[in-house]
């Protein structure tokens, strides 16, 4: 494994939970897991929060944020 490597606490930002999986990927950010501390990471989806593994009907509000986009770029035409 390259020198990087080490564990990584992934935060799901939609559920909170967490997971504690061996990364490289760099970080700025730490946080407390089982009473070590840890780099995280903020993911937005996880299999924790994602409907297809929870079976839930959950929507994401991305749809609002890309019609706001278009009536401000509409206004300033």
């Amino acid at each position: 494994h390259p020198d990087t490597y080490r564990p990584v606490v992934f935060e799901d930002l939609a559920s909170g939970a967490q997971f504690l999986i061996g990364s490289t990927i760099h970080t700025t950010e730490t946080t407390k897991y089982e009473g070590k501390e840890y780099p995280k990471f903020v993911v937005e989806i996880s299999s924790k929060s994602h409907p297809f593994y929870t079976g839930e009907d959950r929507m994401l509000d991305k749809t609002g944020r890309v019609e706001r986009f278009k009536q401000r770029a509409a206004k300033k035409k």
